[in-house]
């Protein structure tokens, strides 16, 4: 009898394995597809920041994040955005492939390593994911990338970027960032904050927004002068 029921539980076992890849699909395009739709109430690394902190015992931590939809913002913000962190994001599609092979050759002529994330895929990360560098973590970070490109406009992905970005310990989105650091809303910001707010993303925890050292002022001076170049027009043809 007990032998009888091994292989009916082995059975039973290797049909829900079939499933978890499909069930991994269904929930993951749900996901994406809804927040196409609804602004997201926080994000994965809000969620594990928060965590660190009551690990820490800091009880009395609070997140800082305030919904504003892209309209609501400065234009120079998104603008910002795009050119610090990725300037051909209104041309690729979640994978900017001049970019990685550039990251390749400069990594391979021993210079400092750099990478070659693409806004969706910070999106994709910011939003449900976990920081870290392993493969498994950059295999779903580029699949939830090609559904967010599959499923949400330019818009919309720019929208929830510049929500759920963080720009200081615990700040995310620009209108928390723009009322911590400048007093003001994110309607209010001037191109020369929209820059510095931008130019600590490499590192937020690591960079301030404000008290901008000498590497701070030199990539806010350089994100302005690639904001012109640009042109105020640049993002206007977003979907």
């Amino acid at each position: 009898m007990g032998q009888a029921r091994k292989p009916g539980r082995r059975r039973r076992w290797l049909r829900w394995l079939w499933r978890l890849p499909l069930l991994f699909v269904a929930v993951t395009v749900l996901q994406v597809l809804a927040l196409r739709f609804v602004d997201p109430p926080f994000s994965a690394f809000m969620v594990a920041r928060q965590f660190e902190a009551v690990a820490a015992g800091d009880f009395g931590y609070r997140i800082a994040y305030d919904w504003r939809d892209l309209e609501a913002m400065a234009p120079s913000l998104p603008l910002a955005l795009v050119a610090a962190e990725d300037q051909r994001f209104p041309q690729h599609h979640g994978f900017d492939l001049e970019a990685i092979q550039d990251a390749r050759a400069s990594n391979a002529r021993g210079r400092k390593v750099r990478g070659a994330s693409t806004i969706t895929q910070q999106v994709a990360k910011n939003l449900f994911l976990w920081s870290g560098r392993s493969w498994v973590r950059k295999g779903i970070e580029a699949w939830y990338a090609m559904l967010i490109e599959l499923f949400w406009p330019k818009h919309r992905i720019l929208e929830v970027y510049a929500n759920v970005a963080e720009f200081g310990d615990g700040v995310y989105g620009a209108q928390a960032a723009a009322r911590t650091w400048f007093h003001r809303d994110a309607a209010d910001l001037t191109r020369a904050q929209s820059a510095r707010l931008a130019a600590v993303l490499p590192s937020p925890r690591r960079y301030s927004v404000a008290n901008p050292g000498p590497y701070v002022q030199r990539r806010t001076r350089g994100i302005e002068r690639q904001m012109r170049q640009l042109g105020n027009d640049y993002l206007s043809g977003l979907e």
